[in-house]
Parts: C-alpha cells; sequence; structure tokens
C-alpha cells in the first residue's frame, strides 16, 4: 500500500513525520509524495494559532475531496490540543493525536479490516516519559533535523503548546548517541537540535541542553545548531561550555516576543527587555561573528502606541540580524483570547512598521559580511544557476556555478543581492 505525508508546523513536527515515514516502510508501506496518489494520506498538524487550524481542516478536506477512496488521518497538535474539534472534522477517517502517533499503523489495520471511523487521542499527563522515537536518515536533505525535547511547562498567556504537548520531557542520551552516529554514517555533516522547548531539555532529568551539544560534537559532526530558545535558559554556566564547542555554530534564535516590559509581564514572559539585552550583550562577547534572530508579535491585547513603539526601538537596540514579525491573534483555550482584542487593522499596521524598522537593519548585517572569508556549507541549486548555502553564523550566500552539495567551502563574500549574500570560491 501507498502512503503519503502532509506536514503542517515547526521542525519537531518534521521531524516525527520523518519518524512515522520510516516507520512506515518497515510496516510494509511505500512512501510517496502527496502529490501522488496514495492509499493512506497523513496530516500532522499544528495548531499553535487558529490559523494553522483553518489550514489543517482545509487540507484534511482537500485529500478526501480528491481521493475519496483513500484513508485520510489527522494526527499531530490540532486533534491533541482540541480533541472534540478533531472528531467533528469528518473527512478524517481516523483521528488520533501527538502522544500516541506511534500507534497509527495498528489503526491503519484496524480501519482497515473493519472500514469503520476511528478516533483515539490519550492525553499527556504529568510524569509522561518522552515517547522513543529515533530516525536513521533524512532524506532530500543536508541538514539532519534531530528532536530532543518535547513539551512546556511556561504557560504564556497566548500560548496552547502546553496543552497540545504537555510537560517538559527529555531524550536520553544514549538514545541520542545512537541517533546521531546513524545520521554520521549517512553523511551528514550538520545536525540541527530541536525542541518544543529545546532550552528546557534536562529539566526533568537533571541534565543540560549543552551535554546534546558536547555529545554531537564527540561524535563528529562539523556542526551542530540550535532551534528556537528561551532568553531566560541561557545562563552564564550555558554560554561558557557552549563556546568551548568547535562545532558549534554561533547563531542564536532567543524568543523575545515584545521588547515592552509591560507587554511581557501581560504574557507571562519570564524576563524583563533589559535581562534580554544584557543577555544578547553576552552572547556577543562570547562569540565570534554571532548573529542573533528572533520573533516579535505585534499587536498583543492591550498593547497601547506607546507599548508598541518602545518595542520597535528596543528590537532597534539590539539590532537583530533577522527578525520575524508576527500579528499577535486570540487562540482558544489561552488567557490571552479573553482579553480586550485590538482591531485588526492596528494588528496589521503595526505588523507593517516593525517590518520595516527591523529589515533596515537585516540589510545592514548583510553589507557589513561584504569583504569575510566564510565556511559555507551548501545545500541547494537555484534555477538561475547559483549553488546556495548557509554559514556557521546562518548567513545565506549564493555561488554562481555547481558547487557539489553537502560540502562545505571556503566563500569569499563580495556582494549583497536581496536577502542572499553572494561570494566566490576561495
Amino acid at each position: 500500500m501507498k502512503i503519503a505525508f502532509y506536514t503542517l508546523g515547526c521542525k519537531v513536527n518534521q521531524y516525527e513525520t520523518n519518524w512515522l515515514s520510516e516507520a512506515a516502510e518497515e510496516n510494509g508501506f511505500t512512501v510517496v509524495s502527496h502529490n501522488e496518489n496514495a492509499d493512506v494520506y497523513v496530516v500532522n498538524s499544528c495548531t499553535v494559532t487558529g490559523e494553522s487550524d483553518r489550514k489543517t481542516r482545509q487540507t484534511v478536506r482537500r485529500f478526501k475531496r480528491a481521493h475519496p477512496e483513500s484513508a485520510v488521518v489527522l494526527t499531530g497538535c490540532m486533534p491533541q490540543a482540541f480533541p472534540e474539534d478533531a472528531q467533528r472534522l469528518t473527512e478524517a477517517d481516523i483521528v488520533l493525536g501527538n502522544k500516541n502517533n506511534n500507534q497509527l499503523f495498528d489503526l491503519l489495520r484496524e480501519y482497515f479490516s473493519t472500514c469503520n471511523r476511528v478516533i483515539k487521542i490519550e492525553q499527556h499527563k504529568k510524569g509522561d516519559g518522552f515517547a522513543r522515537c529515533k530516525i536513521n536518515d533524512f532524506e532530500g536533505r543536508t541538514r539532519a533535523i534531530v528532536k530532543i525535547e518535547d513539551g512546556c511547562d511556561r504557560f504564556c498567556s497566548y500560548c496552547i503548546i502546553p496543552y497540545s504537548r504537555g510537560r517538559v520531557r527529555s531524550k536520553s542520551l544514549d538514545d541520542l548517541k545512537e541517533e546521531f552516529e546513524s545520521l554520521l554514517q549517512k553523511g551528514f555533516c550538520e545536525v540541527v537540535l530541536v525542541g518544543i522547548n529545546l532550552s528546557s531539555y534536562g529539566k526533568d532529568t537533571g541534565g543540560s541542553m549543552c551535554d546534546v551539544v558536547e555529545l554531537a560534537d564527540k561524535i563528529g559532526f562539523k556542526r551542530i545548531r540550535l532551534g528556537s530558545l528561551e532568553p531566560d535558559h541561557i545562563t552564564d554556566e550555558v554560554i561558557k561550555r557552549l563556546s568551548k564547542v568547535k562545532a558549534f555554530c554561533p547563531q542564536f534564535h532567543i524568543s523575545l516576543q515584545s521588547g515592552c516590559n509591560k507587554t511581557l509581564k501581560t504574557m507571562n514572559r519570564h524576563y524583563t527587555a533589559e535581562e534580554y539585552l544584557e543577555l544578547c550583550r553576552k552572547l556577543r562577547s562570547a562569540f565570534d561573528d554571532t548573529s542573533l534572530t528572533t520573533d516579535i508579535m505585534v499587536g498583543f491585547p492591550d498593547e497601547s502606541e506607546e507599548d508598541f513603539e518602545e518595542s520597535a526601538r528596543f528590537a532597534e537596540k539590539v539590532g537583530f540580524e533577522k527578525v520575524h514579525v508576527f500579528p499577535y491573534s486570540p487562540r482558544e483555550g489561552t488567557r490571552a483570547a479573553k482579553m480586550k482584542q485590538l482591531e485588526k487593522s492596528v494588528k496589521e499596521s503595526r505588523s507593517r512598521e516593525m517590518i520595516k524598522r527591523t529589515s533596515k537593519v537585516r540589510e545592514d548585517f548583510l553589507i557589513s559580511q561584504i569583504g569575510k572569508s566564510v565556511n559555507v556549507l551548501f545545500e541547494t541549486r537555484s534555477v538561475d544557476g547559483f549553488t546556495e548555502g548557509y554559514t556557521e553564523n546562518y548567513t545565506p550566500v549564493k555561488v554562481k556555478g555547481e558547487i557539489p552539495c553537502n560540502e562545505i567551502k571556503k566563500v569569499k563574500i563580495t556582494a549583497v543581492d536581496g536577502d542572499f549574500c553572494v561570494g566566490e570560491i576561495m
């Protein structure tokens, strides 16, 4: 039988889809593209925003409409957080949560045996351990993504994730060692460590995210990169340990959300703007040629024009190398959804203004790279005859001609073209 997967959401979801894809082959399925005809279509959903849920419903219905005789499976965060909404999506023949997605193939056998709709969503519980999962390959990619942590204990006032993912759980170092060795043997020279709250790794076991970075370095990866981090988890000890790892890539995506202390408190974030700024100073001091990127939310409930301006000025003061700006959207089931909401037009206007003010810093950063000699891991070829890749600090670089992918080359940056630096092989 043929099975196809469609992934919505974050890198953790991408990892879990890859894991399910490998498990499908072990269970006798042939994995095909979701654009092809298949007997089973699996939608791995995201629920971080209402828009995510809309896309999930749209995708499930599209697959069922196009392939009425095929089985459509809905799994991931949406059914986990909102099981009743998921059950009402009758186009899904099988509905299961992310906690028990390892039961997918048993449920498929049940469905094909009885032809009856199957709904099985197990709730996360306090004290749950890390559900064992590992991948052996990341086909079609140059960088391997490895999930090392799941769950979140922070309960930010706008976020549904603790309900859809449960509490913090960490993958054991023994399991990670086996997984790293397998990926290295496949030829991956860069590994990206991801989690729902990555920097909380080890909270449940007494370990530290640094333990995993040091393990990956010892095993032999040429590059080790981290996913999104929480600022109050990056202590002086963490900075000290990471700075000693030769293969560590000095690019930090540290969630800010707002540069206004009043808004941060309403969001139930666990730091102040001043503490965040001091962390940025420490990171730039500890790592050569580091880059700092972030997420900023605008239009949070009760955010005044003065609050927004304070946040924008703070972002300019930090001088992020790249900023992902997005307007707040209420998420059912969270405290912020019950607060007084701003008009959509206000959110969109502030979003445009924040993007405008932070994009200038991005342009300046790329220009500052001209003249530097950098190491680039080449990944893809573009239609205009260039080969593209990234430096250690995640600066996008393209070079004219066909450069072998999955190889690191020394490049001299000569110009900037849009969001890319342009270079020449040295």
